[in-house]
């Protein structure tokens, strides 16, 4: 039986919902996080290791590309607890059907361009 149905196959033109682009972000988040969360690591370990690692750490983050990186990774963090925290709830039935999914992730993302604003401001 042949199948007359139209394909698609240009994804720029597919019109994804607001909660498919929360959904994804939250992945990719998670995958930046990765090599960010490595760089907070390190950071910590030299500021613990001695006065000296501490002062040079300080001298570092005075940069603005440093303050950047840091920033972005920060960013990163609170976008994906935030989003993780939205999939915890939807997890619980809470916003399952469309317009209340829409809603939670407009709402998610309003907290998070707070929080990340709050995070550049706690940075620079």
């Amino acid at each position: 039986m042949k199948n007359n149905r139209p394909v698609n196959l240009d994804i720029s033109t597919i019109k994804l919902p607001i909660t498919a682009y929360v959904s994804i972000l939250h992945r990719a988040s998670g995958v930046a996080l990765f090599a960010g969360v490595a760089i907070l690591l390190w950071m910590l370990d030299k500021s613990l290791t001695s006065a000296a690692g501490f002062a040079e750490l300080q001298e570092t983050m005075s940069q603005p590309l440093v303050k950047l990186i840091v920033w972005l990774t920060l960013a990163g963090l609170v976008y994906h607890m935030i989003a993780g925290i939205r999939h915890l709830i939807m997890d619980t039935g809470i916003g399952e059907d469309l317009e209340s999914g829409q809603k939670g992730a407009k709402i998610a993302i309003g907290a998070i361009a707070v929080a990340i604003i709050l995070a550049g401001v706690w940075v620079w």
